[in-house]
């Protein structure tokens, strides 16, 4: 009989080859090559096995939907992002920059359960019970029904599961726990999908939810096997930038609601904050119109929200004048800046040093900032104010066209409803035609302040 052929099979992407590999030749994943002889000839030897009790299929209209159920964090941003709050049996990942804030965020939810008289437990993997501790006091999550374990072992953590009974738990982080069970060290892909599949299966057969903090590569993705992010119900993303003390969450999969809403918070001495109206954030306190700045209104995820675009135009006698942007695209800003000097006869801007950025530190990727970009320019190329309650969004085309921009009417109420009167969008039509109207409304509007200063 002859000997069968060894075929090895990457468990991330399906690669195949004859000899192993410690790291995949397709997706580079290391540790994800396995023997797969073995287990097909096991696949082929299964039988059929009978089904009886709660396991058998039946109509879908059968189904009892009262035990999953969402139940409130008592964190509103946080509740929005997960679609209504936490479903019980559920695996949430939440993953980000490390010092972003995660940590602080999950006790802070855990805290809230606790004193809404529901056991947790918070397993810090990274960190001593000592050092959760004085955390908890910072931000005031000190209560008597949260529970706080020190493990890095996988068969204790379910240990302590066993001992504390606990309404939720919280690993804090996948990457850092260890199963005996599986080869290779904590944050290998066949530790981390040994613990997640553990983990998962907890959750699902006690009904307990979980939540999972994660780690993240230095492109921004989630560390570990894809298969963690498949296997989990929800993948959350925090974000926020080390030099602004804002933070976003969002949901990148979500079993369980839309993945359209985003969660505002602040990084505080104290903790971490809501902000569930963040408008007054990114723009200016000033009374007066000044030139070379705009307002436009972004949305993320389903949220609008003004912000303001500030842009200084100087000369230069440099052969290569400077682009310096902040928030913004430095491509696209070049591409308005040709826009503005050819279709709304701007000449001489080429020349000059351009600076844009953003107030508050965010940041602006979609087009419909383009229309407040060109005009802040504008305005600073011609030192001349754009009215205060003015705001303008839409996307600006090579041909210099204004052109309709996603969600137009809801960027027109969160407007509305912040007390901007001027609006330039589409409707005006080109570039030329916006940067004139926006240039004689702030004119307008700066020669009625002064009639009323005399």
């Amino acid at each position: 009989m002859a000997r069968p052929v060894s075929s090895f099979r990457c468990t991330e992407c399906g690669w195949t080859t004859l000899k192993w590999a410690g790291r995949c030749g397709e997706c580079q994943q290391w540790g994800t090559v396995v023997d797969t002889t073995e287990k097909a000839s096991l696949a082929r030897a299964l039988k059929p096995a009978s089904v009886s009790g709660p396991g058998v299929a039946r109509p879908i209209t059968h189904v009892d939907t009262t035990a999953v159920s969402h139940w409130p964090t008592g964190i509103a941003e946080f509740d929005r992002v997960l679609g209504g709050g936490i479903v019980p049996g559920s695996v949430i990942l939440l993953s980000g920059e490390p010092g972003v804030g995660k940590s602080t965020l999950l006790l802070e939810v855990a805290s809230k359960a606790a004193a809404a008289k529901s056991r947790v437990l918070y397993v810090s993997a990274e960190e001593s019970v000592s050092q959760v501790r004085l955390r908890a006091e910072r931000t005031g999550a000190l209560q008597p029904e949260l529970y706080i374990a020190a493990e890095t072992d996988l068969a204790t953590i379910l240990g302590q599961i066993d001992a504390v009974q606990p309404n939720l738990v919280i690993v804090d982080s996948v990457q850092t726990v260890a199963s005996s069970l599986s080869d290779g060290l904590a944050g290998m892909p066949s530790q981390v999908r040994e613990v997640a599949s553990t983990l998962i299966r907890v959750a699902k057969d006690r009904n307990l939810p979980i939540l999972l903090v994660g780690h993240v590569t230095k492109d921004g993705s989630i560390a570990g096997p894809r298969l963690l992010e498949h296997l989990v119900d929800v993948v959350c993303q925090f974000e926020g930038d080390r030099q602004s003390a804002l933070r976003f969450v969002r949901a990148l999969k979500n079993r369980f609601g839309s993945t359209d809403e985003v969660g505002c918070f602040e990084m505080t001495g104290d903790g971490i904050a809501e902000v569930p109206d963040p408008s007054a954030l990114f723009m200016s306190r000033g009374s007066t119109p000044v030139s070379g700045t705009c307002v436009t209104v972004a949305l993320e995820g389903r949220r609008a929200m003004p912000v303001e675009v500030q842009a200084l135009v100087i000369k230069t006698q440099a052969p290569n004048p400077r682009r310096v942007t902040n928030g913004v695209d430095s491509s696209r800003v070049a591409m308005l800046l040709a826009v503005l000097e050819r279709r709304a006869s701007l000449s001489g801007l080429g020349s000059m040093d351009v600076y844009v950025s953003t107030v508050g530190g965010i940041r602006l990727t979609e087009p419909a900032a383009d229309l407040a970009i060109a005009l802040a320019i504008a305005s600073a190329f011609k030192d001349k104010p754009i009215a205060q309650g003015a705001v303008a969004f839409g996307e600006i085309s090579l041909a210099g066209e204004v052109r309709p921009v996603t969600a137009a009417k809801l960027r027109a109420a969160e407007a509305a409803r912040l007390g901007f009167t001027i609006r330039l969008d589409a409707d005006a039509g080109s570039i030329g035609t916006a940067v004139a109207a926006a240039i004689a409304t702030g004119q307008s509007a700066r020669d009625v302040e002064l009639d009323r200063a005399f």
